[in-house]
Order: structure tokens, then C-alpha cells, then sequence
């Protein structure tokens, strides 16, 4: 039986668009970003971002170094920023509901460009601040030092809140992230492209399956 439901943010609960940060740069000079980022893997400088192991204007001074022209800090926000469409409205209703049934956890691979500009965005759609409302506990990479879907990550969740792993699901839109789940015994649901999270549960918040 599943008490408790880790989710993950950004392609579950948060509409993203990965494409949508290649194509922001080479519309500034920079063709083949995705080599660079994508859904799939990424570079050792966007680990390092997503792990909060350099700062903001480190990223910034990195990007600054790859492009053939002059960009502005603002011009670099703006196109890293892009791949973040909405977060749902019923998105929260599911939240809402599953929370009467399950302890909810969050499990992000983010940054913190991309976690101030979220999260200024869902108070301002909300009047609330969502995160603590419905989540017993919120991890976000850059400030757990930890990305998916290194096993330290799932192993510090479980043992600081005392979860059962086998009562426990954990639920993202990318492959090989559960793939560290599994490895600490976590039940896992793969969120695949078409579906949505909404389709998980029934009217009162329950998982159907």
C-alpha cells in the first residue's frame, strides 16, 4: 500500500518545454545548444548549476564565454527561463486531493534561476504558497547539492523523513531517474509524454492503481 507519493516537478507537475532553451540561444547566435542541454543529458557546467555548485553569475559567465556576441545577464535569464510554460490549474486540485490520503514529497532537478522565477510566478497564479501547503517536504538539486538520479539524493529523503521505501512512489517524466529510485527500493511510475499526472488518481485523490 502506497502512503507516501515523491513526485517530480518540472514535466509532471510544471509544463516544460526543454527545446525551448536551444532554441531561445541560437536565435542569439548559439546553433547546437542542445549538445550542450537537453531532457536526456547534459553538460558538466549545467550539473554543477543544478547542484548549486556554482553561482548564478558563474553560469552566466560561462554562457557569456560561448557566445559569439555580446549578451546581457538579462538576455541569458530569459533564454534559460524559457523552457518553463505553467504550471496547471487542476494541477493543484491534484495536490490538494492527494493530500488528504498521502504524505507528498517534492524531488527536483532545477536551478536557481529557474526555482526564483517558479516560484515568483506560482504565488502570484495561487495567493499561496503551494510548496508548503501540500508537501510534508520540498527538494529542489540546487539546494540538496544533489540531481537526480544519484542514489544519495533518494536515500537522504528517506532517511530524514522515515519512509517506508516499499510504501512509497515515486513519480517523473524522465527514464533514467528511476533508476536510483529502484536502486534504493522505491516504487516507481514512469509519467510518459501525453499522459498527465491528473490521470493518476481518481476524483478523491487516490492513486488508481
Amino acid at each position: 500500500m502506497i502512503k507516501n507519493i515523491i513526485f517530480d516537478f518540472g514535466g509532471v507537475l510544471y509544463d516544460i518545454r526543454y527545446q525551448n532553451i536551444p532554441e531561445a540561444f541560437a536565435r542569439l547566435g548559439l546553433p547546437n545548444f542542445e549538445k550542450l542541454y537537453s531532457k536526456k543529458q547534459q553538460n558538466d557546467v549545467m550539473d554543477q548549476y543544478e547542484e548549486g555548485l556554482i553561482s548564478t553569475e558563474e553560469f552566466r559567465q560561462y554562457i557569456h564565454k560561448l557566445a559569439p556576441i555580446a549578451l546581457t545577464d538579462a538576455q541569458i535569464d530569459d533564454c534559460w527561463n524559457s523552457i518553463m510554460i505553467q504550471f496547471p490549474n487542476h494541477h493543484e486540485a491534484v495536490l490538494r486531493k492527494a493530500s488528504e490520503h498521502y504524505h507528498l514529497y517534492l524531488f527536483s532537478n532545477t536551478n536557481q534561476l529557474n526555482y526564483e522565477q517558479f516560484r515568483k510566478e506560482m504565488l502570484e497564479q495561487f495567493g499561496f504558497d503551494l510548496f508548503d501547503r501540500y508537501f510534508q517536504k520540498c527538494y529542489f538539486s540546487q539546494l540538496l547539492h544533489i540531481r537526480k538520479p544519484k542514489e544519495a539524493g533518494f536515500q537522504h529523503i528517506i532517511a530524514e523523513n522515515k519512509l517506508n521505501p516499499s510504501e512509497t512512489l515515486f513519480i517523473d517524466d524522465s527514464p533514467q531517474h528511476l533508476i536510483g529510485a529502484k536502486a534504493c527500493g522505491l516504487q516507481t511510475l514512469h509519467l510518459q509524454d501525453g499522459m498527465d499526472v491528473a490521470d493518476l488518481f481518481d476524483e478523491q485523490g487516490v492513486l488508481r492503481r
